[in-house]
């Protein structure tokens, strides 16, 4: 049995357990538990952050398949420390325990992590003992990055609309049109809101066919010139089947945000982007799509009275999209749960149901709500600024 080494334990230990963003001082110490002496050539300390994208396809060569390799990598940290020095000496540490403490600034830009299927972003830091005469000894330790994206700004509060029809036809006869309108408040959300959706679906065919709405995430992974994509779906709703001849009015149906990961713009090989479609069933042809940008950001929507008054300025002139607002809104149908698979993105059908809460809520659609029924100033007949008796009336001819 080979007897035990003097190193007892090697780790890096990260003081601030939270995610990081960029910018952040990264705070942290190599802890170093020794049973003996020990003489150490260095200590080194790495912080790196990488975005890596791989995946194979095959091609066929007459009877023979050829895998061709599809790798990228993109690098967003590389810092190292020197704790103990290699300066052509060994350092004699004794028995007991040693922190190293260490600290590195974290770049402007970051990218948050993720895992994907054909790609990742990842973040960690890595502790090396050298030791004359022997193995490097390794530690290691992930944190995770999430890059703030404040969706208080004019380009994500600027409402997103679009409108599509489609004729529908089978064995060559045409059956009518079904056309789609819908308006969503603003470009920009976070997990956990709900998004209100205004939409007018006319089908003008002779059979019924069925609304729904679903946000879509898109992975996109680049490498060597060529694209990689994965679609999900997020979450989804499905309205009412519309009559032959019939028209379908959605004046804020809800569609509530589940726990996702941010988007990812910032990165050259790896994106993660989201929009929100509105599709129609119609039986017999293709679906009817429609689809709106979302960006799904980490900072919330403040309240009008607490943003920089230059926001506010610029999106006072996007506010005309409150006046689709009805008296009453619609109750908040029921949600699915996350979606993944191919089929369920298709169709874009809800695979399972749980009870939405109140629709609308947080302190923007109250600020809304007080905007368009705030009462008018009261009226009197008496003038509130009389005119003293001791002045004559002045004659306007004179």
């Amino acid at each position: 049995m080979q007897p035990p080494g003097r190193v007892r334990r090697l780790a890096v230990r990260l003081e601030r357990g939270a995610a990081h963003g960029g910018g952040q001082l990264l705070r942290g110490r190599v802890q170093l538990e020794l049973r003996g002496p020990l003489r150490v050539r260095a200590l080194e300390v790495c912080a790196r952050g990488l975005a890596t994208v791989h995946w194979l396809e095959s091609h066929s060569i007459g009877l023979n398949i050829v895998y061709r390799d599809y790798t990228a990598y993109q690098t967003f940290l590389y810092r190292r420390r020197q704790l103990i020095s290699d300066n052509g000496e060994a350092t004699v540490l004794q028995a007991g325990k040693h922190e190293f403490p260490f600290t590195f600034q974290l770049p402007e830009t970051l990218a948050t992590s993720f895992e994907g299927k054909h790609g990742s972003v990842r973040y960690w830091v890595k502790a090396k003992l050298h030791r004359p005469w022997s193995t490097v000894k390794k530690a290691k330790k992930e944190f995770t990055v999430i890059e703030p994206i404040d969706i208080n700004t004019p380009a994500l509060l600027a409402p997103q609309a679009g409108a599509k029809e489609k004729l529908a036809r089978a064995w060559y006869c045409n059956r009518g049109q079904v056309s789609v309108t819908a308006k969503i408040d603003r470009k920009g959300y976070t997990p956990g809101e709900v998004i209100p959706i205004f939409a007018e679906i006319d089908n003008c065919t002779s059979r019924a066919v069925v609304p729904k709405a679903a946000i879509i995430q898109t992975q996109t992974f680049i490498a060597r010139g060529t694209k990689k994509q994965k679609k999900s779906v997020v979450t989804s709703i499905t309205g009412d089947p519309i009559p032959a001849g019939k028209r379908e009015v959605w004046h804020g149906r809800a569609l509530k945000i589940p726990p996702v990961g941010p988007s990812i713009l910032q990165c050259r090989i790896i994106q993660v982007e989201y929009s929100l479609k509105v599709c129609v069933d119609i039986p017999g042809t293709s679906k009817l799509l429609l689809e709106l940008p979302l960006v799904i950001g980490t900072i919330p929507l403040h309240p009008f009275g607490s943003r920089t008054s230059s926001v506010s300025s610029q999106y006072s002139v996007n506010l005309d999209w409150l006046s689709t607002i009805p008296e009453q809104l619609e109750a908040p149908p029921e949600y699915s749960a996350v979606v993944s698979s191919p089929e369920a993105e298709q169709s874009l059908a809800p695979p399972c149901r749980s009870e939405l809460g109140d629709i609308l809520e947080g302190p923007f659609f109250a600020y809304i709500q007080e905007f368009r029924f705030r009462p008018p100033p009261l009226y009197s007949e008496v003038d509130p600024n009389p005119t003293p008796d001791s002045i004559r009336p002045r004659c306007m001819t004179c």
